[in-house]
């Protein structure tokens, strides 16, 4: 589908199955291209995003003039580029070194943004990022894209995704930069937070369904959606958000194939206090 020229234009690195560039779309541009190593998560992306170039290749043998031109964007100006670079060798768990091979996706992260004479980037990582040795690293990045003529929003936060409606503790670095004498985004303001029950509450109980033991999908009947779980289902409007509506049918369970848990795991969970982790897991 042609890109609508009245929307500015950004291209998600590292895409995954679209996480990033569905709230890049919601948030007004059309994602032009994504790549995506993966292909099974380059398929699902392609899939969920038909506007979309959806590249199945590594960040790191493609240069900007190669995407643009598998894009069909022509001169048209990359307002945003987007991206989390795999954040293996950054994280908290495990093994944190800083030679770690994969931690380079970050400078390719950096020459691709440089390559689109993007206008803005925001560039999405693990908090284990900002910690320790590894905050030499991310010196390390912005002046890179210093460099490259970009300005870096400072100091740089690490947001919550429960501070902005997501129910969910998910702590993560971003980045914010934008081409030298352009205005620099802010960081957001934190809003209202969303608990898992209003998100999950009104989802039928996948044991009534048999046919959920050999298939992920079933027509089933939803409860009464709190507001929040209304506009993920498309009920109700959401005035902020400029995405692309989709076509699906509300009346299916989908992604709900059945685990079968063993009672002792069904006790062991039922056990464990609202907001603790069960001991088994957290060692």
């Amino acid at each position: 589908m042609p890109l609508d020229p009245s929307r500015p234009v950004a291209v998600d690195l590292f895409a995954g199955c679209g996480g990033l560039s569905l709230g890049v779309e919601q948030a007004g541009f059309d994602v032009a291209a994504a790549v995506e190593i993966d292909p099974i998560h380059a398929a699902v992306h392609a899939y969920n995003f038909p506007r979309c170039a959806t590249l199945c290749a590594s960040a790191t043998e493609l240069t900007g003039a190669k995407i643009r031109e598998r894009a069909g964007l022509g001169d048209r100006d990359v307002d945003l580029v987007v991206g989390g670079a795999p954040c293996q060798g950054f994280s908290l768990i495990g093994k944190r070194a800083l030679d770690d091979p994969r931690n380079g996706l970050v400078h390719h992260f950096v020459r691709l943004t440089t390559e689109f004479n993007a206008k803005y980037f925001v560039f999405e990582n693990v908090k284990g990022l900002t910690l320790g040795k590894h905050r030499a690293f991310l010196d390390e990045v912005i002046a890179a894209f210093a460099a490259a003529g970009y300005d870096v929003r400072l100091p740089y936060r690490v947001l919550n995704a429960a501070d902005f409606g997501v129910p969910q503790d998910r702590q993560r670095l971003f980045l914010l930069g934008a081409r030298h004498g352009l205005t620099l985004p802010d960081y957001p303001a934190p809003g209202a937070r969303t608990t898992v029950a209003e998100a999950l509450a009104d989802l039928p109980d996948v044991d009534a369904y048999e046919e959920l033991r050999d298939h992920d999908s079933a027509p089933a009947v939803f409860g009464v959606p709190s507001a929040y779980a209304a506009v993920l289902r498309g009920i109700a409007a959401d005035v902020a958000d400029f995405g692309y509506e989709r076509v699906f049918d509300p009346g299916r369970l989908t992604a709900s194939m059945r685990t079968e848990h063993t009672e002792l795991s069904k006790r062991r969970f039922a056990a464990t206090p609202h907001g603790k982790t069960d001991p088994s897991v957290a060692s």
